[in-house]
């Protein structure tokens, strides 16, 4: 037996596998689907050496080939796969051959069949079927099938949760080179979400776990209703497995329910980030989470950075902060928090000491909008080249963010729209008023996926509060990394004094920017931007405002979390600066 395998062995090895793939009257596209399909193609491109492995294969592809030849709609094809001439389908597994030398493998399409006849009933109200599905239209296999997942999916959005198909005749007529179809279907009673039993969760409360969850009990059963269980618990980041499954029978009522089995996530967390300009200099940044402090699903997380470190306009800016959130209150889909930081901030015209409480909640209206609303105090003493003030403000902040960017880090397509108000109620020395803010942000590819033009247009002002009243933090500067690149960080503000003795923010502003980014690799992408600033200190271009620009390009190096961004720019509009400047850090610049 030692000699018969070693011949065995000597005399596959004494040759390459030797492949005919042939598709006699197929077009390029058809070929090409059929080619995709076939695993023995496949084998004999790899040059495969084990004849079980292309005996396996050969056997396979009859099916394969069939349904590739369905899928496009020729229903009179024949398939001969033949393995040193023997047809693969007539070679019994257990008298597989042991050597392989050539296949030749040849599919003969025959004509393409058309539907004539396309029916499927009884369908609910608003049920979209495919447009392939219809009398005439090449009978592709999909389309039946798409066909009756429609219909089952129509009668389900209703609330007939155990719709299904219930029969179905599909014929094909080979004279008249026809297919025609009919599917039944059998909607089942309308019913309502019963409960929802839970398995998996160790650390979290189950009476939060389900409050979390928000599982519509009652409810006229809705499978979207079911996707946004899931999503409210993806969110909260606690679990790292999340599944719920619709039970295969119906419960009195007649009511459906579900089982959530859910695996929970390490609690804590840490992470460390940072960025380079040389003329800013350098920003360190890092944070400690825990995703279910109390075992309520609480997200409790410090974050502390260190900004401007060897840079050129003031000295170094310290800040540490604190936040805890509190998910599923009021609603599922509204959650709770408190928020404070300290700061300790050196610019290069004022010094600052600040510190924040504040508390508020925030509401998911749909996976692209969310809400936010709070109350804070603040308080900051704030020095200059001429006095010491003090700012002490109470405020509303009220957030409105829109997002449907593909990819938030790297987008290619769709828009993002944040609308930033906050009034507020000075004490003492400061002013009331309110801060306004805007960001608009879109993207499109052009031509090709390589190619894509994005824009964007922030717009800032405040308004009810005199300058010298607004605290620092409310005022508008223009220049740096989240402006206008090629110019220093926060270079265009308003001199309150001739000469630039006594400089602080304007209380208007205006940023515009658009960048091409192409790949050139795929890890490797270059881009050229432009950016556009304007500060004013009272009305939006008055004659005391100023703009400045700033150009340059840039390379991206795609990571899994997001692309490497390094750009070089320098001025092209203004007086605020003059050299070339380096912008280093993780993600698109917008």
């Amino acid at each position: 037996m030692a000699g018969a395998a070693l011949a065995a062995l000597l005399a596959q090895s004494a040759g390459a596998l030797d492949l005919t793939f042939e598709t006699p009257g197929a077009g390029k596209d058809l070929r090409d689907v059929l080619a995709a399909a076939s695993l023995t193609r496949e084998a004999g491109r790899a040059k495969a050496d084990d004849p079980q492995a292309v005996f396996a294969a050969a056997r396979a592809d009859y099916a394969r080939l069939l349904g590739a030849l369905y899928s496009e709609g020729y229903y009179s094809g024949t398939i001969s796969i033949l393995l040193d001439g023997r047809e693969a389908a007539n070679i019994a597994p257990l008298d597989a051959p042991t050597t392989v030398r050539n296949v030749k493998v040849r599919i003969t399409p025959g004509p393409r069949f058309q539907f004539s006849r396309a029916t499927i009933a009884p369908l609910a109200k608003e049920t979209e079927l495919p447009t392939g599905y219809a009398i005439g239209q090449v009978a592709r296999s999909g389309e039946v099938v798409a066909a009756a997942t429609a219909g089952v999916e129509g009668w389900r959005d209703q609330g007939h949760a155990k719709a299904a198909v219930a029969g179905q005749s599909i014929t094909a007529n080979h004279r008249t080179q026809t297919l025609a179809a009919d599917i039944a279907l059998a909607p089942g009673p309308r019913v309502r979400f019963g409960q929802m039993d839970m398995k998996g969760y160790q650390r979290i409360k189950p009476r939060r776990l389900a409050k979390i969850a928000g599982f519509p009990t009652g409810k006229v059963f809705d499978p979207e209703k079911l996707d946004q269980v899931r999503t409210r618990l993806r969110r909260t980041e606690i679990f790292s497995s999340v599944t719920l499954t619709e039970a295969d029978t119906l419960s009195p009522g007649p009511t459906i329910d579900a089982l959530l089995e859910v695996v929970e996530n390490k609690p804590r967390r840490i992470g460390f980030g940072g960025e380079l300009a040389s003329l800013d200099g350098a920003t360190v940044s890092g944070y400690w989470l825990h995703r279910n402090l109390f075992g309520g699903g609480e997200r409790f997380r410090i974050d502390g950075s260190v900004s401007g470190i060897g840079g050129s306009s003031g000295g170094p800016d310290y800040r540490l902060g604190a936040r805890i959130d509190r998910p599923a209150t009021l609603s599922p889909d509204t959650s709770a928090f408190i928020v404070t930081q300290i700061e300790k901030l050196d610019e290069e015209d004022y010094t600052s000491d600040g510190f924040l409480v504040g508390f508020g909640l925030t509401h998911i209206f749909n996976p692209r909008l969310t809400g936010e609303f709070g109350l804070s105090y603040s308080w900051a003493e704030v020095t200059d080249a001429f006095a010491t003030t003090r700012f002490r403000q109470l405020a509303l902040p009220m957030n409105l963010t829109w997002d449907n960017r593909d990819v938030p880090l790297d987008a290619t397509t769709g828009y993002y729209l944040m609308a930033d108000a906050t009034p507020f109620v000075g004490f003492g020395a400061t002013g009331t008023g309110a801060q306004l803010k805007g960001d608009f942000r879109a993207y499109r590819t052009l031509g090709s996926d390589r190619f894509v033009l994005a824009g964007r247009a922030q717009i800032g002002a405040v308004i009810g509060s005199e300058l010298a009243e607004t605290p620092r933090d409310y005022l508008f500067y223009s220049g740096g990394g989240g402006t206008v690149r090629g110019q220093p960080y926060q270079a265009l503000g308003v001199n309150v004094l001739e000469g630039g003795a006594l400089r602080t923010g304007g209380t208007k502003f205006l940023g515009l920017s658009a960048e091409l980014r192409t790949d050139v690799t795929e890890k490797i992408g270059i881009v050229a931007f432009y950016d556009l600033g304007r500060i004013d200190p009272a009305d939006f271009f008055d004659s005391a405002g100023d703009w400045h620009a700033g150009a340059g390009l840039g390379l991206r190096y795609n990571t899994g979390i997001g692309p490497i961004r390094f750009d070089v720019a320098g001025p092209v509009g203004g007086n605020t600066g003059d050299g070339v400047q380096i912008y280093l850090g993780i993600g698109q610049a917008f």
